[in-house]
């Protein structure tokens, strides 16, 4: 296996933690954005190996404009990226806010959109690109409008970006994990018990119980490595069988 070189945004917690800390197990070097710099830290001691932290906020324009210029990413050419980072914020429609509905679009369609941008003279030619979406493209759940919308948008210009860098061979494509036991319905603001009844809801499927971070892990890895050297625009669900 020849080593590369992977960068994850929202490295610190959930399915970034988890694919950060499995490429580096492998031998692979790994940077990791976070917006909290004590868990930037907490978090490459935990891991161990080849593996650098950057602060960067992905609710702050300036920081995802800036990141391709971060002193720690100077002279190093990048093999893959995870778009990982995201929020959840259950809205009602009726109720929704202008401040919900710019937070919402600014980390998961605006951050990503403009990370990538900022991080094109960094990628490697046939770098593979990862945007992590959610099973809510496809499947609808209640108070999850703008959580979707933003989504949606996400994995609506992969396509575009496809014939935008083909000439460098750069491949775009998105993994959708269903509800997961990881930090973001927390950070939602959901009680204890909508948390609970949530994933008690999603133990009724196929698989018989709440997917865990890293059940998306392989996937993510499967589109970062040679074997998806094919792909273009491909979208994986990880949902447990969920509406089977």
């Amino acid at each position: 296996m020849t080593p590369k070189t992977y960068l994850i945004t929202g490295g610190t917690a959930g399915i970034g933690y988890a694919t950060a800390k499995s490429l580096s197990k492998q031998g692979h070097s790994v940077v990791i954005t976070g917006r909290n710099a004590e868990k930037i830290e907490k978090t490459v001691r935990e891991i161990h190996g080849d593996v650098i932290g950057i602060l960067c906020d992905s609710a702050k324009h300036e920081d995802t404009t800036g990141l391709g210029d971060a002193p720690e990413l100077q002279g190093m050419k990048l093999d893959g990226v995870v778009l990982n980072a995201g929020v959840y914020f259950p809205n009602q429609f009726g109720e929704t806010t202008l401040d919900q509905f710019s937070q919402t679009f600014d980390v998961n369609f605006r951050a990503p959109f403009f990370s990538l941008q900022s991080l094109l003279p960094r990628l490697n030619d046939q770098c593979s690109v990862v945007m992590v979406s959610s099973l809510v493209v496809n499947k609808a759940f209640a108070d999850s409008s703008l959580y979707s919308a933003s989504k949606m948008a996400l994995e609506g210009f992969v396509s575009t970006l496809n014939v935008d860098l083909a000439a460098r061979d750069i491949r775009i494509n998105s993994v959708r994990p269903g509800v997961t036991a990881t930090e973001i319905q927390g950070k939602a603001g959901m009680t204890k018990e909508t948390l609970s009844e949530l994933r008690e809801a999603m133990t009724a499927t196929a698989l018989g119980r709440i997917l865990e971070a890293s059940d998306i892990v392989p996937s993510i890895e499967f589109l970062l490595s040679d074997a998806s050297l094919g792909m273009r625009s491909a979208a994986i669900d990880i949902d447990a069988g969920f509406g089977l």
